[in-house]
């Protein structure tokens, strides 16, 4: 067991370190992920011997079903509308096309069987997110013409519509007979969509109302909406990837009139709830940061989990056969197949961004995980699927990965003007501008004085007077009053980590407890920026006293905290 966690945690750092360096070397991480897995395998230096598909098929099913619900909680449906009827169309139809010309080739020019050739069109036909991501991140493609928010839509919604081609193909391959296919394809799209509004639905009501003791259990709860969303429509043969995906959209989305912010950080909490303004531009998502944090890590960590897995599972010695037949499929599929989805659903776009679409598909984990269903599943084939598969995905990601920022610059879609990090995948708040409060006090120099004859801070804007129970818009004309609390738009301050803020709690033997701050000898370089007390928060002046159970939150180097 002890061996096991130490492989564990070498393999993690490898993946973590490996991630930065395919920046460098130009491949995307994901690769380098499967070479590790090859380098522990039986046909690697270690040496781990391994052949438990099932046991493969169990956690890679598990770590997408992670995966496809983060990418719909991830969809800003705001931002996603413009490209998802085209999106949508690439991922279902197109998915159909692509399965349909792949298996046409196997069948008539590498004269495999129908049903082992509809299997392996079926199981290649979606493009993988994570591939498509760490190619446009780690080389920051800003692309013109919304191609990153496309290629997102389509590559984070495709795996459903593959996985139900790939169920199709394993039943007339165990002779279940065609008259009950019909019966599947609704089966599977209706309990999808059904199951998947259904939990989105209901999640997102609970995460309305749900208020955790422990801080981050609210995390802990969309995780078990995503795999309630994939158990419930499986049972019933329903489609559990597209009610996961369609479940993370909706939660994802959900609005609040009164956002939560007890998961958030102790000077966001002082920011909200004393100075009563929302920063950001993220409006009013249930969803706070944390959630996101916790579902992209774990994502991260089931996408390392895959790809090692899947490379721990391969044989490189057995690929010689294999290798010869999936090269002909890839150039069949790179060429041929993903092309003319493209262009029959792709839109009325440009050449060059057809050409860019159609070089984008690249194939990854989720291909070979339904590779791995297969063999699970006890099918018989003349040929080993899932080397050829893991086959031409291994070349998708080589060789479509390094040449898409080349054809990128060379089809002139670089757009220097855009950040493909903002793209509607990335559930992130923009602070293009912060808001500050300043109250207003009698004998304050403001009062009484119009708007236009006070000098405010650089850069910032009065944007609202709060005068009681009423809000002013304020003019040059308008006269401040005392009480009144005036707020301003300021420029944000991006962090440099100089300022550093941290948390002192006052118990019953601290030097400070039961003494009001101006009586207190602070070192020269700290300063007492709040004091939280239960749910308040306190805005320190020389009067304020500082109470047993207080946490005094002090900005300041380190040396000084300690001498505190």
């Amino acid at each position: 067991m002890t061996a096991f966690i130490l492989i564990a945690a070498v393999v993690l750092l490898l993946c973590v370190f490996s991630d930065r360096l395919s920046g460098k070397i130009g491949v995307p991480a994901l690769l380098i992920f499967i070479g590790i897995g090859i380098f522990f395998g039986c046909d690697g230096p270690v040496k781990i011997p391994f052949e438990n598909y099932e046991f493969a098929s169990y956690v890679c099913e598990t770590a997408l079903i992670v995966i496809m619900f983060t990418g719909g909680f991830s969809v800003n449906w705001k931002s996603a509308k413009p490209v998802m009827i085209k999106a949508g169309l690439l991922s279902t139809l197109g998915v159909a096309v692509t399965a349909g010309v792949t298996c046409a080739f196997c069948f008539f020019v590498l004269k495999f069987g129908f049903a082992e050739s509809l299997l392996l069109g079926s199981v290649i036909s979606s493009t993988d997110a994570a591939s498509v991501f760490s190619v446009l991140r780690s080389k920051k493609l800003n692309l013109k013409n919304g191609l990153a928010p496309l290629l997102e839509a389509e590559s984070g919604s495709n795996d459903p519509f593959s996985y139900m081609l790939t169920v199709i193909s394993l039943s007339l391959l165990t002779n279940d007979g065609t008259g009950s296919i019909f019966v599947m394809i609704m089966s599977q799209l209706a309990f999808g969509v059904l199951f998947g509004a259904l939990t989105g639905v209901f999640g997102a009501f609970i995460a309305k109302k749900f208020k955790a003791q422990t801080e981050g259990f609210e995390c802990i709860m969309y995780l078990a909406f995503a795999l309630l969303a994939f158990a419930l429509p499986t049972m019933l043969g329903g489609n559990g990837y597209l009610s996961v995906y369609i479940a993370g959209i909706i939660i994802g989305n959900a609005k609040s009139p009164k956002q939560n912010y007890r998961g958030k950080s102790p000077i966001r909490r002082f920011i909200v709830n004393v100075l009563g303004v929302t920063i950001g531009s993220s409006g009013k998502a249930i969803a706070p940061p944390e959630a996101v944090v916790f579902l992209n890590g774990t994502t991260g960590v089931c996408q390392i989990a895959v790809f090692f897995l899947l490379g721990l599972l391969s044989t490189p010695s057995q690929f010689g056969e294999s290798i010869l037949l999936a090269l002909p499929i890839y150039l069949c599929l790179t060429l041929l197949s993903r092309p003319v989805a493209v262009a029959v659903f792709g839109g009325k776009s440009p050449v060059a961004d057809r050409l860019f679409i159609s070089l984008a598909g690249l194939r990854g984990a989720s291909s070979i995980v339904f590779a791995i269903l297969a063999v699970v599943n006890g099918t018989q084939t003349e040929h080993n699927i899932f080397n050829i598969v893991f086959c031409v995905c291994l070349l998708s990601m080589l060789v479509q990965g390094s040449l898409l920022p080349v054809a990128a610059k060379k089809l002139d879609l670089i757009d220097d003007s855009s950040d493909v990090l903002k793209t509607f995948n990335d559930y992130r708040e923009d602070d293009l501008m912060t808001m500050m409060r300043m109250f207003i006090p009698e004998n304050h120099n403001w009062e009484g004085r119009k708007l236009s004859e006070i000098t405010l801070p650089t850069g910032s804007l009065a944007v609202m007077i709060r005068r009681g129970k009423e809000t002013i818009i304020p003019r040059g004309d308008t006269v401040i009053e005392a009480n009144d609390s005036v707020i301003l738009s300021v420029p944000p301050y991006k962090s440099d980590k100089s300022l550093k803020l941290r948390e002192i709690p006052i118990n019953e033997r601290h030097v400070w407890k039961d003494k009001q701050i101006r009586d207190l000898k602070l070192p020269k370089r700290l300063l007492i920026v709040m004091v939280r007390r239960g749910e308040e928060s306190i805005i320190p002046s020389g009067a304020t006293e500082i109470l047993c159970g207080d946490v005094v939150v002090v900005t300041d180097t380190e040396e000084a905290v300690q001498m505190a």
